[in-house]
């Protein structure tokens, strides 16, 4: 997508993320012990000591782990969420965040990044604003498909065009492990040889960018941007000198499934 295309879609995009119905079709949840990341933020900031240090959440929502630190702040990106904040909450359009270098202890986002247009900017971003030593609970829906944005699964068949029967059904195959995992291992080794071949210092960050839907909200990420493999993620942040908690063996990372990233900021 070219500078001038982001341009023209961001007033969409924000127009979404403001209207959306958010009782009944996104983000609907409103127990954070329900909520599939909650389980896996517990044992973070027990892990870290979080409960009192200086946390962020991007792509915060509704806020429903604000209450799991004290000193909370969360981000997003749409101006009605405000209306569920007792704690900070800070209104983002774009890819950077409005803090010093080094303002946060920790940092946590889920299924936020395959949303985020400028992708490797904001991870940047992570970067810059998290203290040497903090660490960040990363977990965007990894290998997001590109037919999510016209809801091929959901809809039946006669709605759809000749073309578009033929997507909805090459999607089992598609999405099939014994044909998709060889392909994302044969791809994931190629980019491995490049980083041990390439020179040490921070790597492009590689992912696939897929077209959104801000019209019709099909299914859980049609209005997702962005399709991010973990192990390139994983080499990114390493990159960098970041330390990936679980992944830290580039030959364990090269078989990650789709876990949540566990970084932490290097000492210098």
């Amino acid at each position: 997508m070219s500078f001038g295309d982001k341009l023209n879609v961001a007033p969409i995009r924000k127009e979404f993320y403001e209207n959306v119905d958010r009782d009944n079709i996104y983000t609907v949840e409103t127990d954070p012990s329900k909520h599939p990341f909650y389980g896996l933020l517990v044992e973070f900031i027990k892990k870290w000591n979080l409960k009192d240090k200086k946390c962020l959440e991007i792509g915060s929502s509704k806020g429903l782990f604000q209450y799991l630190v004290d000193d909370y702040t969360g981000v997003d990106t749409a101006e009605t969420l405000s209306r569920y904040y007792h704690k900070k909450f800070i209104l983002v359009y774009g890819s950077e965040l409005p803090f010093p270098d080094e303002s946060f202890e920790a940092i946590f986002t889920y299924a936020t990044h395959e949303h985020i247009p400028d992708l490797e900017i904001a991870l940047n971003e992570i970067v810059r604003v998290l203290k040497t030593g903090g660490v960040c609970l990363f977990a965007p829906a990894w290998h997001t498909r590109p037919w999510f944005a016209q809801g091929y699964q959901v809809r039946p068949y006669n709605q759809l065009t000749l073309r578009e029967k033929i997507i909805k059904f090459s999607i089992p195959y598609r999405d099939f492990i014994l044909i998709r995992w060889p392909l994302v291992l044969l791809r994931r080794f190629l980019r491995l040889l490049v980083y041990l071949l390439s020179s040490a210092q921070p790597k492009r960050l590689r992912y696939k960018e897929i077209k959104a839907n801000y019209e019709v909200y099909w299914q859980s990420d049609s209005d997702a941007c962005n399709s991010l493999d973990p192990f390139d993620v994983i080499l990114w942040f390493k990159s960098r000198g970041f330390i990936c908690h679980d992944y830290n063996s580039l030959l364990k990372a090269l078989f990650v499934r789709s876990s949540a990233l566990e970084l932490q900021k290097r000492q210098s």
